[in-house]
Protein backbone atom coordinates (compact mmCIF):
# COMPACT_ATOMS: atom_id res chain seq x y z
CA UNK A 1 0.00 0.00 0.00
CA UNK A 2 1.17 3.52 -0.98
CA UNK A 3 0.57 6.72 1.10
CA UNK A 4 0.86 9.41 -0.63
CA UNK A 5 0.45 13.20 1.52
CA UNK A 6 0.06 16.36 -0.24
CA UNK A 7 3.43 18.64 0.39
CA UNK A 8 1.73 21.79 0.96
CA UNK A 9 -0.81 21.03 3.07
CA UNK A 10 1.48 19.08 5.27
CA UNK A 11 3.56 22.03 5.37
CA UNK A 12 0.88 24.69 6.11
CA UNK A 13 -0.73 21.79 8.58
CA UNK A 14 2.95 21.56 11.02
CA UNK A 15 3.59 25.90 10.55
CA UNK A 16 0.10 26.23 12.13
CA UNK A 17 1.27 24.07 15.00
CA UNK A 18 4.39 26.19 15.10
CA UNK A 19 2.15 29.19 16.19
CA UNK A 20 0.22 27.40 18.37
CA UNK A 21 3.02 25.82 20.94
CA UNK A 22 4.76 28.95 20.32
CA UNK A 23 1.54 30.28 22.13
CA UNK A 24 0.58 27.26 24.08
CA UNK A 25 4.13 27.92 25.82
CA UNK A 26 3.42 31.15 27.36
CA UNK A 27 -0.05 31.59 28.28
CA UNK A 28 -1.09 30.45 31.49
CA UNK A 29 -2.24 27.94 32.67
CA UNK A 30 -1.00 25.94 29.82
CA UNK A 31 2.26 27.30 30.12
CA UNK A 32 2.87 25.23 33.24
CA UNK A 33 5.15 22.52 34.27
CA UNK A 34 1.44 20.60 35.87
CA UNK A 35 1.04 20.38 31.74
CA UNK A 36 3.24 17.86 29.87
CA UNK A 37 5.59 18.99 27.38
CA UNK A 38 3.93 16.50 25.22
CA UNK A 39 0.25 17.27 25.72
CA UNK A 40 1.12 20.91 24.41
CA UNK A 41 2.64 18.97 21.14
CA UNK A 42 -0.22 16.75 20.52
CA UNK A 43 -2.90 19.94 21.50
CA UNK A 44 -1.35 21.66 19.50
CA UNK A 45 -1.44 19.38 16.08
CA UNK A 46 -5.12 18.84 17.34
CA UNK A 47 -5.63 22.44 17.06
CA UNK A 48 -3.54 22.67 13.82
CA UNK A 49 -6.52 19.93 12.35
CA UNK A 50 -9.03 22.92 12.50
CA UNK A 51 -7.62 25.48 10.73
CA UNK A 52 -5.11 23.69 8.09
CA UNK A 53 -8.12 23.70 5.55
CA UNK A 54 -9.16 27.19 5.33
CA UNK A 55 -4.97 28.44 5.26
CA UNK A 56 -4.85 30.71 2.58
CA UNK A 57 -1.19 32.14 1.11
CA UNK A 58 1.75 30.89 -0.48
CA UNK A 59 3.48 28.33 1.60
CA UNK A 60 6.70 28.17 1.35
CA UNK A 61 8.59 24.87 -0.02
CA UNK A 62 12.05 26.12 -0.18
CA UNK A 63 14.40 25.45 2.46
CA UNK A 64 14.78 28.60 3.48
CA UNK A 65 12.08 30.12 3.03
CA UNK A 66 10.34 27.02 5.30
CA UNK A 67 13.61 27.91 8.36
CA UNK A 68 12.52 31.97 8.17
CA UNK A 69 8.97 30.92 8.14
CA UNK A 70 9.00 28.74 11.10
CA UNK A 71 11.20 31.37 12.85
CA UNK A 72 8.27 33.66 11.64
CA UNK A 73 5.41 31.74 13.56
CA UNK A 74 7.42 30.98 16.64
CA UNK A 75 7.53 34.63 16.77
CA UNK A 76 4.20 35.00 15.96
CA UNK A 77 2.67 33.06 18.70
CA UNK A 78 5.13 34.14 21.28
CA UNK A 79 4.12 37.56 20.52
CA UNK A 80 0.28 36.67 20.69
CA UNK A 81 1.08 34.24 24.28
CA UNK A 82 2.65 36.98 25.60
CA UNK A 83 0.07 39.74 25.57
CA UNK A 84 -2.40 36.89 26.42
CA UNK A 85 -0.43 36.32 29.67
CA UNK A 86 0.48 40.05 30.38
CA UNK A 87 -3.61 40.96 30.71
CA UNK A 88 -4.34 37.15 32.56
CA UNK A 89 -1.03 38.38 35.26
CA UNK A 90 -3.45 41.02 36.42
CA UNK A 91 -5.30 38.88 39.05
CA UNK A 92 -2.39 37.25 40.47
CA UNK A 93 -0.44 41.06 40.32
CA UNK A 94 -3.22 42.32 42.25
CA UNK A 95 -2.93 39.38 44.46
CA UNK A 96 0.34 40.57 44.90
CA UNK A 97 -0.51 43.93 45.37
CA UNK A 98 -2.39 42.91 48.80
CA UNK A 99 0.49 40.94 49.61
CA UNK A 100 2.71 44.30 49.89
CA UNK A 101 0.26 46.39 51.30
CA UNK A 102 -0.56 43.89 53.92
CA UNK A 103 2.51 42.96 55.34
CA UNK A 104 2.46 39.18 53.55
CA UNK A 105 5.35 40.04 51.06
CA UNK A 106 8.08 38.47 53.37
CA UNK A 107 6.41 34.91 53.22
CA UNK A 108 6.79 34.65 49.79
CA UNK A 109 8.12 31.33 48.22
CA UNK A 110 9.46 29.29 45.07
CA UNK A 111 6.50 28.00 42.94
CA UNK A 112 7.67 24.99 41.23
CA UNK A 113 5.14 24.23 38.58
CA UNK A 114 5.66 28.63 37.40
CA UNK A 115 9.43 28.92 38.07
CA UNK A 116 8.71 32.09 39.84
CA UNK A 117 8.75 33.55 43.26
CA UNK A 118 4.99 33.93 44.50
CA UNK A 119 3.50 35.25 47.42
CA UNK A 120 1.03 34.04 49.17
CA UNK A 121 -2.21 35.63 47.73
CA UNK A 122 -0.65 36.45 44.60
CA UNK A 123 -1.03 32.83 43.92
CA UNK A 124 -3.75 32.39 45.55
CA UNK A 125 -5.26 34.98 43.26
CA UNK A 126 -4.00 33.13 40.52
CA UNK A 127 -5.12 29.94 41.06
CA UNK A 128 -8.80 31.87 41.48
CA UNK A 129 -8.39 33.32 38.13
CA UNK A 130 -7.53 29.95 36.55
CA UNK A 131 -10.42 28.55 38.07
CA UNK A 132 -12.67 31.10 37.00
CA UNK A 133 -11.32 30.82 33.25
CA UNK A 134 -12.23 27.07 33.43
CA UNK A 135 -15.80 27.43 34.87
CA UNK A 136 -16.33 30.11 32.86
CA UNK A 137 -14.87 28.26 29.37
CA UNK A 138 -13.31 31.49 29.03
CA UNK A 139 -10.34 29.15 27.53
CA UNK A 140 -12.29 27.92 24.61
CA UNK A 141 -13.04 31.91 23.79
CA UNK A 142 -9.09 32.53 24.15
CA UNK A 143 -8.44 29.44 22.04
CA UNK A 144 -10.68 30.43 19.71
CA UNK A 145 -9.65 33.53 19.39
CA UNK A 146 -5.98 31.77 18.44
CA UNK A 147 -7.36 30.02 16.03
CA UNK A 148 -9.06 32.83 14.30
CA UNK A 149 -5.90 34.67 13.89
CA UNK A 150 -5.14 31.91 10.92
CA UNK A 151 -8.07 34.24 8.86
CA UNK A 152 -5.85 37.38 9.32
CA UNK A 153 -2.65 36.02 9.20
CA UNK A 154 -2.11 32.90 6.89
CA UNK A 155 1.11 30.94 7.69
CA UNK A 156 3.00 32.35 4.60
CA UNK A 157 2.42 35.68 5.46
CA UNK A 158 4.49 38.79 7.99
CA UNK A 159 2.76 40.81 10.25
CA UNK A 160 2.95 44.45 10.24
CA UNK A 161 4.66 46.08 13.28
CA UNK A 162 3.38 48.93 13.50
CA UNK A 163 -0.08 46.99 15.56
CA UNK A 164 1.96 44.77 17.70
CA UNK A 165 3.89 48.01 19.14
CA UNK A 166 0.61 50.09 20.19
CA UNK A 167 -1.00 46.83 21.39
CA UNK A 168 1.87 46.00 23.54
CA UNK A 169 1.66 49.23 24.80
CA UNK A 170 -2.34 49.26 25.33
CA UNK A 171 -1.30 45.64 27.49
CA UNK A 172 0.48 47.15 29.80
CA UNK A 173 -2.15 49.71 30.32
CA UNK A 174 -4.81 47.51 31.02
CA UNK A 175 -2.48 45.26 32.83
CA UNK A 176 -1.78 47.69 35.19
CA UNK A 177 -5.13 49.29 35.31
CA UNK A 178 -6.92 46.31 36.12
CA UNK A 179 -4.51 44.80 38.82
CA UNK A 180 -4.32 48.11 40.67
CA UNK A 181 -8.76 47.92 40.17
CA UNK A 182 -9.25 44.80 41.76
CA UNK A 183 -7.00 44.95 44.88
CA UNK A 184 -7.82 48.73 45.41
CA UNK A 185 -10.57 48.25 48.04
CA UNK A 186 -8.20 46.15 50.33
CA UNK A 187 -5.17 48.73 49.49
CA UNK A 188 -7.25 51.85 50.71
CA UNK A 189 -8.30 50.00 53.92
CA UNK A 190 -4.68 49.13 54.20
CA UNK A 191 -3.88 52.01 53.75
CA UNK A 192 -5.98 53.75 56.59
CA UNK A 193 -5.20 50.99 58.81
CA UNK A 194 -1.34 52.21 58.50
CA UNK A 195 -2.26 55.76 59.12
CA UNK A 196 -4.75 55.18 62.09
CA UNK A 197 -1.34 53.00 63.88
CA UNK A 198 0.79 55.77 62.43
CA UNK A 199 -1.64 58.75 64.35
CA UNK A 200 -1.89 56.61 67.55
CA UNK A 201 2.06 56.31 67.42
CA UNK A 202 2.34 60.01 67.47
CA UNK A 203 -0.65 60.40 70.20
CA UNK A 204 0.30 57.12 72.53
CA UNK A 205 3.50 56.40 72.00
CA UNK A 206 3.83 53.99 74.99
CA UNK A 207 1.84 51.94 73.19
CA UNK A 208 4.05 50.68 70.81
CA UNK A 209 2.62 50.47 68.04
CA UNK A 210 4.56 49.02 65.73
CA UNK A 211 4.57 45.75 67.43
CA UNK A 212 0.85 46.02 67.01
CA UNK A 213 1.21 47.42 63.46
CA UNK A 214 2.06 43.60 61.28
CA UNK A 215 -0.33 41.59 63.57
CA UNK A 216 -2.73 43.81 62.96
CA UNK A 217 -2.76 44.35 59.47
CA UNK A 218 -2.52 40.77 58.75
CA UNK A 219 -5.12 40.14 60.75
CA UNK A 220 -7.35 42.40 58.60
CA UNK A 221 -5.98 41.64 55.91
CA UNK A 222 -7.36 38.08 56.71
CA UNK A 223 -10.02 39.30 57.42
CA UNK A 224 -11.36 41.62 54.47
CA UNK A 225 -9.66 39.99 51.32
CA UNK A 226 -12.82 38.47 50.34
CA UNK A 227 -13.14 42.54 48.70
CA UNK A 228 -11.41 42.13 45.54
CA UNK A 229 -13.57 38.21 45.00
CA UNK A 230 -16.91 39.95 43.48
CA UNK A 231 -14.64 41.87 40.95
CA UNK A 232 -12.78 38.86 39.40
CA UNK A 233 -15.60 37.28 37.57
CA UNK A 234 -16.28 40.83 35.56
CA UNK A 235 -12.64 41.11 35.47
CA UNK A 236 -11.86 37.83 34.13
CA UNK A 237 -14.51 38.31 31.45
CA UNK A 238 -13.01 41.65 30.18
CA UNK A 239 -9.65 39.77 30.10
CA UNK A 240 -10.84 37.01 27.78
CA UNK A 241 -12.32 39.62 25.53
CA UNK A 242 -9.23 42.38 25.47
CA UNK A 243 -6.90 39.39 24.78
CA UNK A 244 -8.61 38.11 21.80
CA UNK A 245 -8.64 41.68 20.81
CA UNK A 246 -5.10 41.83 21.20
CA UNK A 247 -4.07 38.51 19.30
CA UNK A 248 -6.56 40.18 16.52
CA UNK A 249 -4.81 42.98 16.76
CA UNK A 250 -1.35 41.66 16.00
CA UNK A 251 -3.03 39.22 13.33
CA UNK A 252 -3.46 42.49 11.72
CA UNK A 253 -7.41 42.27 11.60
CA UNK A 254 -9.57 45.65 10.76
Amino acid sequence: MTLTLAGEPLIAYLLASVRIVAWLAIVPPFSSRAVPAMAKVVLSLGLAFAVTPALAGDVPVGFAELAVNVVTQVLIGAGMGFVTYLLFQAIATAGSLIDMFGGFALAQGFDPLGMTMNTVFGKFHQMLATMLLFASGGHLLVIGGLLKTFEFLPVGTSPDLHGPTDMLVTAFGMFFTTAVQIALPMIAVLFIADLGLALLTKVAPQLNAINVMFPAKIGLTLLLVGLSFPVLPEAMERLIDLANQATATIAGAP
